[in-house]
């Protein structure tokens, strides 16, 4: 995580270099890839892992879509990080004014709908928007973006045999993150 932390740091003060990406780092990868972790974030094109990390090719195994939710694909993906390449680190990273859990938000506040699938694609969220919301029944975005980040990071401690066997082995954290859009700055909760 010191990785992901420095190269944060380096990001938001405009400081990091770019990590070797040419010819002979992709000749080395080609051979086979160790990234050093796995990454769970949001399809947002305003979120670019490997930027906002100040990380390179094959550092960072990434598994995008809104709302950084895991569904059989992402956890199989997810699954093959840990299981087969070894990496000892899942981060789930939400971010601020994430569409998704607006989209969840509406679903709970308004009984919202949307066209195609993209209802059912935020209903996975909406159990973080209602754990977020507060005793004046009031939910924040930025709030509900946390929770959902921590929910699913809790739910992969238990939701997978390979993800509980690599943390029984101490081989694996697991911990969740915010992304601020207007700083750049990774806010971290280890404690899920």
């Amino acid at each position: 995580m010191g990785l992901l932390k420095a190269g944060n740091a380096e990001y938001q003060h405009g400081t990091h270099t770019i990590p070797a990406h040419g010819r002979q780092r992709r000749a080395e990868l080609a051979k086979g890839q160790a990234p050093f972790a796995v990454l769970v974030g949001c399809s947002d094109s305003r979120v670019p892992p490997e930027l906002l990390f100040g990380r390179g090719l094959g550092e960072l195994f990434i598994v995008r879509n809104a709302g950084n939710t895991v569904d059989t694909t992402a956890l199989g993906s997810i699954e093959y990080g840990v299981g087969v390449l070894g990496c000892p680190l899942v981060v789930v990273l939400g971010h601020e004014g994430c569409g998704a859990v607006a989209a969840a938000m509406q679903v709970v506040e308004r009984n919202g709908t949307f066209p195609g699938v993209i209802g059912e694609m935020v209903q996975p969220i909406v159990p973080a928007v209602l754990a977020a919301r507060h005793e004046d029944g009031k939910i924040s975005l930025d709030d509900a973006v946390v929770a959902n980040a921590r929910r699913v990071a809790r739910r992969l401690h238990t939701q997978s045999p390979v993800l509980q066997a690599a943390i029984n082995q101490q081989r694996l954290k697991i911990v969740a993150a915010r992304y601020d859009l207007d700083d750049g700055d990774v806010t971290w909760f280890e404690d899920v």
